[in-house]
């Protein structure tokens, strides 16, 4: 790979935010306040560490009040090729927010020569959270989660964020937005040190449903319209989203579970 050289006073630096700063291209502050009834929310994401990596899971709900303003958002994206973030607050500065860590990160490859580490990735997230301290005053908080794989202790990590930007590295599991509660206690229960991929996915659609079932904010699966969990995977072999027919499969086999169950 040829890197391009550049003189001292075009060298456009390792961090993409700060050449939009430099160049006046930064985003605008927020200022004023906003009816929080007006603005679409994602609700329920979480995150499941295993033996092969970690697995990221969120729902398809967005909500503005007590109103439901999407039924088919997605909450989880590739980060870069070994890592990911799922994403629960106020919908619009979320997907910002995660479209310029995207472009940060490659920004970052392209000028270095390298990817950024996995830890150094994280802190670059939580930078981006921080500086969304005053949006989230006024009502567009966004908490994300992230995940990678490390690639030098080869094994999945996972972060969570709070609305300050603070960075808290989770040993076993981690769930965000309005469901969070209800998600987190169904992974508690089942949660393993040895859990695979394929049992992880099973307890995040389960989670997810159990999250549905007690939030009206969590969107649960919708067999009329097609509409399942966002469920990615990511290992060694970097991030992977599951096709939706193989969620829809899992979500059929627990609700048939849950009939056995509940028909005895």
């Amino acid at each position: 790979m040829t890197l391009p050289l550049f003189t001292p006073d075009q060298d456009p630096g390792p961090s993409f935010l700060g050449l939009l700063d430099r160049l006046g291209m930064a985003p605008p502050e927020v200022t004023g306040s906003l009816e929080a009834d007006a603005i679409a929310h994602g609700t329920t994401v979480l995150a499941i560490r295993t033996v092969e990596g970690v697995v990221m899971a969120g729902d398809r709900r967005a909500t503005s009040g007590n109103f439901i303003s999407h039924h088919s958002m997605e909450k989880v994206f590739p980060a870069d090729r070994h890592s990911g973030v799922a994403i629960a607050g106020a919908a619009g500065p979320a997907m910002e927010m995660v479209g310029l860590f995207q472009l940060n990160l490659e920004h970052y490859e392209k000028v270095e020569g390298s990817p950024l580490s996995l830890e150094g990735k994280a802190n670059q997230l939580s930078q981006m959270v921080r500086s969304n301290l005053s949006a989230a005053m006024q009502g567009l908080g966004v908490v994300p989660l992230f995940a990678g794989w490390d690639e030098r202790l080869e094994q999945g990590r996972l972060f969570q964020y709070d609305i300050t930007g603070g960075r808290y590295e989770e040993r076993r599991y981690a769930a965000g937005g309005s469901g969070s509660l209800h998600s987190s206690t169904v992974i508690k229960l089942r949660h393993t040190p040895d859990l695979d991929f394929s049992t992880a996915v099973d307890i995040a659609v389960e989670a997810l449903f159990e999250a549905a079932d007690e939030d009206s904010a969590t969107g649960g699966p919708d067999p009329v319209r097609g509409i399942y969990p966002v469920i990615a995977t990511i290992g060694s072999d970097g991030f992977e989203r599951m096709a939706d027919e193989d969620v829809a499969a899992r979500t059929t086999a627990l609700l048939e579970r849950l009939g056995d169950r509940s028909g005895r």
